[in-house]
């Protein structure tokens, strides 16, 4: 026999709703996200009351009707129909502006209330193939708008939160506060959105919520939560598509790349780098297309093209001479020297060329150092180290490796730990020798803390 849901029926009594009445609510809800054929009844809603559980999407929709309803997200894991499809749904572009707002409003909420759950849900390796294409076609589709963007007073405040959380994550690493910017995000952001306003508010509002949700991806990126954030970032960049924003969805569909080629899938991260870069065709954004061209460097790299690898470095380094950062918008700040010579030294290092990948390491080590950048200053120490280790000079790579250390445990970044434990790797060839030995000891003592 089923168990009454009791969590509906709390909800349904909360809102004061007839049976009747919410189930035209779901009906006219359903027809709003493309779906006319559900119409259910006060007889159903009764049933549903009793225990039978919906097919789908009808808990999705439920959990927009009360969400409406109250003026907060409302999940169907509150009304205690599970967690919905909210987590794969996360992975789709949806052409609906309305589903996207529910979509990545649930992700938000679940990041908070159930990362377990999340953390359980897989990575697709290709997830990104159908949302570059979508926001490749609809951007190079748009037509600019005339007039000066508007900037309205809430648009203002989330994107002076924007900055706040960006420099957390960049002199802290990516595990630092992202929950405190996911409640943020829950609470102060995602609401707006579902509020009534006009083209030219909304996207003003779409791009500080891309630049935020955008920011929440690659936080979790750098924390090694990857299922996570392929889904802020997916939905990412279609807040980005309805922004109006090219450079800003580029930028989005960079930080795609460089996970795919991080997590293996080098030919998917040049793929979607060269989709931001064709973006970016009527737009521009010297800053977004260095980087663009940097991350396809990399990808070209572990694909061993010598050639195009070496050709885009170029083409990144040529980019970024004609970057202004004060035109810049604020996401790109640190697309800068530092960034940029440290994954230089990264494609190098995997290139084999020892003597160049030292130079771009130690370029942006100069420049992380200046600005207190340890988690920038870990990974090119690390790249620093390698190159010595490609050159048979452990001394020399002891030295940097220890330094890679200091920094890494100045900040909470999985990446950092993992540029150290790639080190531990490189250094077995040298067997036992008591540099290898004391950099492991210290390097333990790292990871277990």
């Amino acid at each position: 026999m089923k168990s009454p849901n009791d969590q509906l029926a709390y909800w349904l009594g909360r809102s004061a709703l007839s049976r009747k009445e919410l189930a035209r609510r779901v009906q006219s809800k359903a027809a709003e996200w493309g779906q006319p054929n559900i119409a259910p009844n006060a007889t159903r809603v009764r049933r549903w009351l009793e225990g039978e559980t919906p097919r789908a999407p009808i808990p999705d929709v439920l959990a927009g009707v009360f969400s409406d309803h109250f003026g907060w997200r409302i999940t169907t894991y509150d009304l205690g129909l599970g967690e919905g499809s909210s987590t794969e749904a996360a992975l789709t572009y949806d052409p609906s502006f309305a589903a996207t707002v529910e979509v990545v409003a649930d992700l938000g909420r679940a990041d908070v209330d159930r990362r377990t759950f999340l953390a359980a849900a897989p990575f697709a390796a290709v997830a990104g193939v159908g949302p570059s294409r979508d926001w490749l076609l609809n951007t190079l589709d748009q037509e600019p708008e005339p007039g000066p963007r508007v900037r309205l007073e809430d648009v203002s405040a989330v994107k002076n939160m924007f900055r706040t959380f960006q420099s957390m994550d960049v002199l802290q690493g990516g595990g630092s506060g992202r929950l405190v910017l996911a409640e943020y995000m829950n609470h102060h952001v995602y609401p707006l959105l579902r509020r009534s306003h006009d083209d030219t508010v909304r996207r003003a509002l779409c791009e500080a919520a891309a630049e935020q949700t955008y920011l929440l991806g690659w936080m979790a990126y750098d924390n090694g939560e990857h299922s996570l954030a392929q889904r802020y970032l997916i939905q990412s960049l279609r807040l980005a598509e309805e922004s109006q924003n090219a450079p800003l969805g580029a930028h989005v569909l960079a930080g795609m790349a460089d996970q795919a080629t991080l997590l293996g899938n080098p030919a998917e991260g040049r793929r979607l780098a060269q989709a931001g870069r064709q973006g970016l065709s009527r737009a521009d954004s010297p800053a977004c297309l260095a980087d663009l061209w940097c991350l396809e460097a990399r990808a070209l790299a572990l694909l061993d093209d010598r050639v195009a690898a070496a050709r885009a470095v170029v083409q990144s380094e040529r980019a970024y001479a004609r970057a202004d950062q004060v035109a810049e918008p604020d996401w790109a700040e640190f697309i800068d020297p530092a960034y940029l010579h440290g994954e230089h030294a990264n494609t190098m290092r995997d290139l084999g060329d020892s003597q160049a990948a030292e130079e771009h390491a130690n370029r942006s080590i100069e420049h992380a150092r200046k600005q207190n950048r340890a988690r920038r200053g870990a990974m090119s120490h690390a790249a620093l180290a390698v190159s010595h280790l490609q050159r048979r000079d452990l001394d020399a790579a002891y030295s940097a490796g220890m330094r890679t250390l200091r920094l890494s445990g100045q900040v909470k970044s999985s990446r950092a730990i993992e540029a150290v434990q790639d080190l531990q790797r490189r250094m077995q060839p040298f067997g036992s020798n008591r540099l290898v030995a004391d950099f492991n000891e210290h390097a333990r003592e790292l990871v277990a803390a």
